[in-house]
């Protein structure tokens, strides 16, 4: 008869020492990019480039020219993927639900079918320009709810691939620049009061950062409401990575995925995401007042940071070269379904008299 031994458990280094070339490496090019917008902000007066989108460059760059072995790969893909998700639950901190019910019920609806049917246009227009399903997505839900943060928030509940996710960052960060310097001029020239160009800016700018950039130049009355319409916008988040986790299995399996990937149910983690629950647990908090004001810089500094991090670690399992294969095609249904996005918002202050 045959004793059974205790099974030995992993010591420390075991389990985290694979993980600490990459991080490092993704912690080192996190710190780069915040010292370049320091640079820009010294400058130039703000920053044009982010960190956030730097981070992506530089992590990319870095690994296409100078990463060829697996070492750094585990430290990378965990720098992705955990710092993101949990931003993506800190971002429940600065929402409350009597911020979004202010804004009444029809602007809410509004907001909301804006989402759902610029979500739709864009991810049709990405399979009409034959990108994969899960990239369509990827790119659909950027445009729609808040740009980077929301794709990367997406790509792991639709099971999507890295260097997908990389690619539909990068150009739709950039696209975000040229959107923040350009939409002004729009509203000008469309004769848009302060109210209905603030609105559509939150509708149609990526970032709340960036909405507030693109909204200043009409004024105060601009920047409020652009960033209460942009802050419903991001409270969509949820729902959204919801009724995704739901649709994944149709999608099918990623190429060289393993077959038995398409053919498994979805998991409870899966239909409900263990950081989508967690960003509507601090909407909760944060409207029953149990997280105080003077605490939200501080977490919005830290949800900046993490978020930061995982495009690092995104850029740094990415090779420039399946950007460049994937750009044209991508880059059109980004610009395109902005394009959409603008003509569906403007449609929906039309009908609710704003623009008048």
């Amino acid at each position: 008869m045959k004793l059974a031994l205790p099974r030995r458990t992993e010591t420390f280094t075991e389990t985290f020492g694979p993980l600490l070339p990459g991080l490092g490496l993704a912690l080192a090019v996190t710190a780069v990019a915040y010292g370049l917008e320091t640079v820009e902000t010294a400058l130039f007066g703000r920053a044009w480039l982010e960190a956030l989108v730097l981070a992506i460059l530089l992590g990319t760059l870095v690994r296409s020219l100078l990463l060829t072995g697996p070492r750094w790969r585990a430290g990378a893909s965990f720098a992705a993927k955990y710092p993101l998700e949990v931003a993506v639950v800190m971002l429940g901190a600065s929402l409350g639900i009597g911020t979004v019910l202010a804004a009444g019920p029809a602007l809410l609806a509004g907001i909301a079918g804006v989402v759902v049917v610029a979500i739709i246009v864009s991810f049709l227009i990405g399979r009409c320009l034959r990108l994969p399903p899960r990239m369509a997505l990827l790119v659909a839900c950027g445009n729609s709810i808040c740009g980077n943060s929301a794709i990367a928030a997406v790509a792991p509940v639709i099971d999507a691939d890295g260097e997908d996710v990389a690619a539909a960052i990068a150009f739709t960060a950039v696209l975000g620049i040229v959107v923040v310097l350009g939409l002004p001029i729009l509203g000008i020239a469309l004769g848009m009061n302060p109210l209905a160009y603030g609105a559509f800016a939150g509708l149609t700018v990526y970032a709340v950062p960036q909405v507030i950039a693109a909204a200043a130049p009409l004024g105060a009355v601009a920047v409020q409401m652009g960033t209460l319409v942009k802050l419903v916008r991001v409270s969509l988040l949820g729902p959204v990575c919801l009724a995704l986790a739901m649709l994944a299995p149709r999608l099918g399996g990623r190429p060289g995925a393993p077959a038995t990937d398409t053919a498994r149910r979805p998991s409870l983690g899966q239909v409900m995401p263990w950081f989508v629950l967690g960003f509507l647990a601090l909407v909760l908090c944060r409207s029953a007042g149990l997280i105080p004001d003077a605490a939200l810089p501080e977490i919005g500094r830290i949800a900046t940071f993490l978020t930061v991090l995982a495009m690092a670690g995104l850029g740094l399992g990415t090779d420039v070269r399946a950007l460049a294969r994937a750009g044209g095609r991508v880059t059109a249904a980004v610009v395109l379904s902005l394009a959409g996005l603008a003509a569906v918002s403007l449609a929906l202050l039309a009908a609710l008299g704003l623009t008048a």
